[in-house]
Formats: structure tokens, C-alpha cells, sequence
């Protein structure tokens, strides 16, 4: 829309020229007017303020006259025109945009609310992207017009995260999951508060800057606490003393183009009722799959590292697993998995 009203602006200002230069010529050959007055006789014309001729006009110069005031009338016309549909079309436009935005987030279910969309927040939306999650960014400020076309599946809400009838217009009461990325332990704080207020079930992953903020979090309903300065500082230390351990960690967790991984977990709720109360090696997911179960969650949260093959497999639990692309792959069309938060 943008790019019509500027082709449209732009023939406006070359049919004002146009009657310019018209105009100049017309006087300057003529009304034998030098090039000043001829400029100065034809702008006073097409702007009609009504000022009184240069020199006395013969009959050609009369008609130029009324030939320039008609053509100006028409011009100013257009160019009104032109405006005045790109003020309304544009406000109507984008009203029209955010009206079928809101319908969109209240038929969402399970989906997940990323509030903040500065660096943090763009990076878990392009994440859950690549897991074809349903998103709704809330933010401040508004969102930037490529942000309404780039992503499929994601909804943008301008507003302060804080209160909760900005969380409702996210519909946090279908939502499965919250992702507040705010760069102040105060409000997110709030955000986690007011959130599980709304919506007791829905896990909240929480970004913090100090340890106090993190208990602080956990004692208001965040499920999880991320410290980015300790996780980033942690991170290149281990990179100094054991660079081959954690290039290797980092090449299981990485995405090629085809977002594809090399680990996957998998709830007791996934598995088929028939695998479900039984042991590792009930499951064989190494015959069925070529993955290998690397690490055992039980229902009381503890991991356990390279789980025993008599491991019974609890309700509440869930299993990491370990394989190449190609396999997990497999592994995802057998029980099915959708990433669900």
C-alpha cells in the first residue's frame, strides 16, 4: 500500500511541474515575459492567492491563465485524493489487520506467549518456529510491519505485559506456556505472577539477572529461571578448558537447515498405552529406531545419566534420547511427537 501511494504522490508532483514549467514556458513566449516573472506570473496562477497580474495579458495569455487555474484545481484534486485515501485506506488497513489478528489468538489453544521482542525474545520465536509452534509476542513498543508478514503463526500485541487484560488479549488461559524475556527482574516478576494468577497450569520459563531474582521467580510460579550473563559466562569458560566436549554438545543441539536435532525427549504420556509402566528394554527403541536412551527424568524431577535398561517407566516421567537426524526422525513418526511444551 505503502509503495502505491508513493508511485501515486509522485505522479501528483510531475503533474504540478508539469504545469510549472507549462506555465513559464507559456508566458515567457507568449506574453514576451522574462523567466522571473514568467515563474513568478504562473505560481501566483495555480495557487489562486489572487494576486494582480505582472504585465497586462493579451488573448493568448488569458487563456493560458484559465487553462492553468482549471488544470491546478484538478491537481490540488488529485493530490487530496491520493492523501486522504492513504490516511483512511492505511488506519482502515491496519485496523482490519489487528481485528483479524485478535479473532486469530482467542481460537488459540496450547500455543505460547513471548513477552519482550528484543534480542531474546526474537531468538525463542524463531525457536518455536522451527517446532511450527502457534506464538503471541507481547511488547511495549510496536511491532515493525515486516513483523506482521515474516511469520506464519505468530501474533504481535502491543502492550504492557503487566496487567493482566494485556495477558487475557493473549488469551493466557489457553495458552500452554510463557516466555518472559524482559530485561528487568521486576516485571517479570509481575508477568510470572499475574500470569499463573490466570492460568495456574501454564509452565513459565522466566529470564533473571541475579540468584535472588531466580528464588524469587521459582517462589512465584516460574518453572524454570534462565540467568544469561551465568549461563554465557559458564559457557565460555568450558569452551577454555574442554573445547572438544563442548563443540561436541553443542553439534548434538544444533539445527541444520532442515531443523533437524540429535536429541529428543519423550513424556510417559507420548508413549503407547502398552509401553507405558514398563521397563527401557520393553521399549527397544534401539531396534526400532537405532536411538539410544541417554538419560531417565522421573516424576519427582531428578535425572538420572545412562538409566539402567530395567528402569520402569513411570507416569510422570520421561526419557532423553539420543540418536542421528534420520533417526530421530523415525523416532518422531513412531510415537508421534509434536513438541508439546
Amino acid at each position: 500500500m505503502m509503495k502505491h501511494f508513493r508511485n501515486e504522490l509522485f505522479i501528483a508532483a510531475s503533474l504540478f511541474l508539469l504545469l510549472v514549467i507549462t506555465g513559464m514556458l507559456g508566458y515567457h513566449y507568449s506574453q514576451d515575459f522574462s523567466w522571473t516573472d514568467a515563474l513568478y506570473m504562473t505560481i501566483i496562477t495555480i495557487t489562486t492567492v489572487g494576486f494582480g497580474e505582472v504585465h497586462p495579458l493579451n488573448s493568448a495569455g488569458k487563456i493560458l491563465t484559465i487553462f492553468l487555474i482549471l488544470s491546478s484545481i484538478v491537481v490540488y484534486g488529485y493530490t487530496i485524493t491520493v492523501v486522504t485515501e492513504y490516511v483512511i485506506g492505511e488506519n482502515i488497513f491496519k485496523k482490519l489487520i489487528l481485528k483479524r489478528m485478535e479473532s486469530k489468538i482467542k481460537k488459540l489453544k496450547d500455543h505460547v506467549i513471548i513477552v519482550g521482542y528484543g534480542r531474546t525474545g526474537k531468538q525463542a520465536v524463531k525457536k518455536l518456529k522451527d517446532y511450527n509452534k502457534k506464538v503471541v509476542v507481547i511488547d511495549i513498543n510496536k511491532p515493525d510491519e515486516d513483523d506482521f508478514i515474516d511469520y506464519e503463526n505468530v501474533y504481535f500485541i502491543e502492550g504492557d505485559a503487566t496487567k493482566d487484560e494485556i495477558l487475557q488479549n493473549a488469551n493466557i488461559a489457553n495458552a500452554k506456556g510463557l516466555i518472559s524475556t524482559i530485561n528487568n527482574d521486576a516485571e517479570n516478576l509481575f508477568v510470572v505472577l499475574s500470569s499463573k494468577q490466570l492460568n495456574p497450569k501454564i509452565k513459565i520459563v522466566s529470564r533473571a539477572s541475579s540468584e535472588k531474582s531466580k528464588d524469587k521467580m521459582k517462589l512465584a510460579g516460574a518453572d524454570s529461571v534462565v540467568l544469561p550473563e551465568v549461563i554465557g559466562g559458564e559457557h565460555m569458560a568450558s569452551m577454555v578448558v574442554t573445547p572438544d566436549l563442548i563443540e561436541f554438545i553443542n553439534a548434538l543441539s544444533l539445527e541444520d537447515s532442515k531443523h533437524k536435532t540429535n536429541l529428543e525427549e519423550i513424556h510417559f504420556r507420548d508413549l503407547p498405552v502398552e509401553s507405558q509402566g514398563k521397563s527401557i528394554a520393553n521399549l527397544d527403541l534401539r531396534k526400532k529406531t537405532g536411538c539410544t536412551i541417554i538419560g531417565y527424568k522421573t516424576p519427582d524431577n531428578r535425572y538420572i545419566i545412562n538409566p539402567s535398561p530395567d528402569t520402569i517407566l513411570e507416569k510422570g516421567s520421561a526419557i532423553i534420547v539420543l540418536g542421528q537426524p534420520e533417526q530421530i526422525e523415525k523416532l518422531n513418526k513412531l510415537f508421534h511427537l509434536s513438541h508439546d511444551i
